[in-house]
């Protein structure tokens, strides 16, 4: 394996070439039209247009993903996480074309990459599962059900089936995760407008308008366990990670170990997490997830068959790579360790940065990063896909980068946590930097009380009070002054601005900018 191409763009699309270069592996990037300037396009040895910026026309387009391997006689294809990743059509081309695809086989994504069938694999391995539908909205579609309106043209009996769930429910997407496609569903005259809008969002993500209902748990914790396997028939699992703290089904908090497992516990959930693997005869890195309800019991959730957003902090406790296992798996190789071999060491968070405005119902911030300054230290990893002056484009999932810290212990990753979080400045977008520094000092937070209405139930009326620091407010005075003098035009000033304005040289010192005398 001499060349990689990385299907993918962004952050992880950054991260798995660092892990390529380490390897001496060749690295090519893929671009849409807006992503030319992009952080991975400048990393990779080689780049490749594939299309115009809506995914369906570019990350998505598997045509277009296969030319640019053939034009640059590419060995493997490692597929990230959402777009393809979990796609078992784009898993077998590759197979087809002899192209090594870099997670697991296309019979093993057809199951497990499929959430509708996972379940039912799982339930016939005699693993608990959440009660749920067991149909596919989109074969019934397919059937037809011309002039059918409301409910009825789904072309199964959704009324019936909401009812033999229980409300609320949940809709999610067959073949994705991260939050896409989720909606709840708590009255049946809710049903239409949410199955339709899942569907959208699906389709969107993934290329895939396949959808499923399942019961909603009220606040429970969602545990995850990562997995390991080869192909030659060793499993292990490195543990769990956490990740209740979510918004809109999207998770942006996560750690490890979590606060609410005993040892007995975690034993028990790693053993059917490893059950899952050799049910689905798993292979390369996965991610089996599960839910805790308030009485300690779990049930399986689904598999995440792809490296996660929330690797480093496994990577941090484990001292396993994960993206280079991953590559050595896709080899041929054996795992380089045994379950015995795996112990984890201290705690470790990440926080997930986004370009998002928590003050409005989190909308996306797109426009150019003006100024990008990263933490450092011991304990602080910044896994980035941005740098200053990079645009954000409002075409794709709005995840700027993850911040991941650890310590010793838990209270120890949570304060470095927070100094990381002050020493992070983004200027020119919002972000969710101060909403997560809220997260971080919380008292439920402290507690280690999380579970997945945590935000609904402790952060609905955050007012942002925490505030930016002198040197932040510095530099974005500085910041706006030279956007102006640029003569480039209008400037948004985010909120960070105007929040602690006694503070702010902007409106104090008068006419300066950074690095020069004030006249």
């Amino acid at each position: 394996m001499k060349k990689i191409l990385i299907a993918n763009r962004g952050e992880i699309a950054c991260r798995v070439i660092r892990a390529c270069r380490e390897l001496d592996i060749g690295t090519v990037a893929v671009y849409s039209e807006v992503d030319r300037k992009s952080l991975h396009v400048q990393m990779a040895d080689e780049a490749i247009l594939i299309g115009p910026p809506p995914p369906l026309e570019s990350y998505l387009n598997i045509d277009a993903l296969l030319a640019a391997a053939k034009q640059s006689k590419t060995d493997a294809i490692h597929p990230g996480y959402g777009f393809l990743a979990e796609n078992p059509e784009f898993a077998r081309r590759c197979e087809e074309e002899g192209i090594t695809f870099i997670g697991p086989s296309s019979k093993t994504l057809s199951l497990v990459g499929d959430k509708i069938k996972a379940r039912e694999t799982m339930e016939k391995a005699g693993v608990p599962i959440i009660p749920g539908s067991k149909f596919d909205i989109r074969n019934s579609l397919a059937e037809g059900r011309a002039g059918k309106t409301g409910l009825a043209k789904f072309g199964v009996n959704l009324e019936s089936e909401g009812e033999k769930i229980g409300y609320p429910l949940i809709i999610k997407a067959a073949l994705g995760g991260g939050g896409k496609g989720m909606r709840i569903v708590r009255s049946e005259k809710e049903m239409e407008k949410a199955v339709e809008a899942g569907r959208r969002e699906a389709k969107s993500a993934f290329g895939d308008e396949t959808i499923y209902l399942e019961k909603y748990l009220s606040s429970p914790r969602h545990i995850e366990f990562q997995i390991l396997a080869d192909g030659k028939g060793n499993v292990v699992h490195l543990f769990e990670r956490e990740c209740s703290i979510q918004r809109r089904h999207q998770k942006i908090v996560e750690e490890t170990p979590s606060t609410a497992l005993s040892p007995e516990l975690r034993s028990r959930m790693g053993e059917v997490a490893l059950e899952v693997a050799k049910a689905s005869h798993y292979t390369n890195a996965g991610t089996v997830e599960f839910l805790l309800d308030p009485n300690g019991n779990f049930y399986f959730l689904e598999v995440n068959a792809r490296i996660q957003v929330e690797h480093p902090i496994t990577e941090l406790t484990t001292g396993v790579d994960l993206v280079k296992e991953q590559i050595r798996i896709a080899r041929g190789e054996s795992l380089s360790k045994r379950q015995e071999d795996l112990h984890q060491r201290g705690h470790a968070i990440e926080c997930r940065i986004y370009a998002e405005d928590p003050k409005q119902g989190f909308l996306p911030s797109p426009g150019q990063i003006l100024f990008l300054k990263e933490p450092s230290g011991p304990g602080i990893r910044h896994d980035s896909g941005i740098f200053s002056g990079w645009e954000v484009t409002p075409d794709y999932d709005p995840i700027l980068s993850k911040l991941i810290t650890w310590g010793e212990t838990r209270e120890v990753a949570r304060k470095r946590m927070i100094a990381a979080l002050n020493d992070l400045t983004i200027l020119g977008i919002e972000t969710t930097v101060d909403f997560l520094k809220g997260v971080m000092n919380h008292p439920e937070f402290i507690q280690g009380r999380t579970t997945t209405d945590f935000i609904d139930r402790h952060m609905k009326d955050w007012n942002g009070e925490e505030s930016d620091s002198d040197l932040q407010q510095a530099l974005i005075a500085g910041a706006i002054f030279s956007y102006m003098k640029s003569g480039k035009g209008k400037l948004r000033i985010p909120h960070s601005a105007l929040r602690t304005p006694h503070l702010s040289p902007w409106l104090t010192v008068g006419k300066w900018e950074l690095g020069s005398r004030s006249s």
